[in-house]
């Protein structure tokens, strides 16, 4: 079956391509807006199974993997930055503080309907910033388009004292372990010669 990934997201293209295995990205067009009152752990969730089930609906013969994330500092959503200057203000409140990314991981067959489903919670504990370094660091990341404004994958790393995770690849915006048992459940040959 062919591997479809229900996403636009340059960066969960990358982690999925490190599997070695080949796929398509096709946009599931889902709406992102939370819901009033809704936890971030189930907004996280509502939008991965939405994202999977928008794609399985139009491509029978495949396999979707939809993720979306959200990051929370104390029960309120951060969102994207979308512009330098509300990174920089996004980040500038975090300094010093905690914020947790909840990342939804689905696998939905479109033939047998099957779903698999996993919510991977990491915290991550931002060090003391200063104004400075954040600008440069906006400056030199962009990370316009991340959730609560951080990229560990690249010298967001230097801003935070540490991260408490079950799956480092989570926090990019793909859950590789979970992913790799989703798969192998549904006849997904990995580590596979010529994959």
């Amino acid at each position: 079956m062919q591997l479809i990934l229900a996403s636009s997201s340059k960066h969960r293209r990358e982690l999925l391509r490190r599997l070695g295995v080949p796929f398509k990205t096709v946009s599931p067009n889902v709406d992102e807006t939370p819901e009033r009152g809704e936890a971030p752990s189930n907004l996280t969730m509502r939008l991965g199974l939405a994202k999977a089930q928008a794609v399985a609906g139009r491509r029978p013969g495949c396999i979707v993997i939809a993720s979306d994330q959200v990051a929370a500092h104390s029960g309120r959503i951060l969102g994207k930055p979308g512009t330098q200057a509300n990174a920089v203000a996004m980040l500038e409140s975090l300094s010093g503080r905690t914020v947790t990314f909840f990342t939804s991981l689905v696998v939905a067959n479109a033939d047998t309907g099957r779903t698999h489903r996993h919510v991977d919670e990491t915290r991550v504990f931002f060090r003391r910033l200063d104004k400075e370094e954040i600008r440069r660091y906006v400056a030199l990341e962009k990370p316009l388009d991340c959730a609560g404004a951080i990229k560990s994958e690249g010298r967001g790393v230097l801003l935070l004292r540490r991260i408490e995770t079950q799956d480092p690849t989570a926090l990019i915006g793909l859950p590789l372990i979970r992913l790799g048992a989703m798969l192998r459940a549904e006849g997904v040959g990995l580590l596979v010669e010529g994959g």
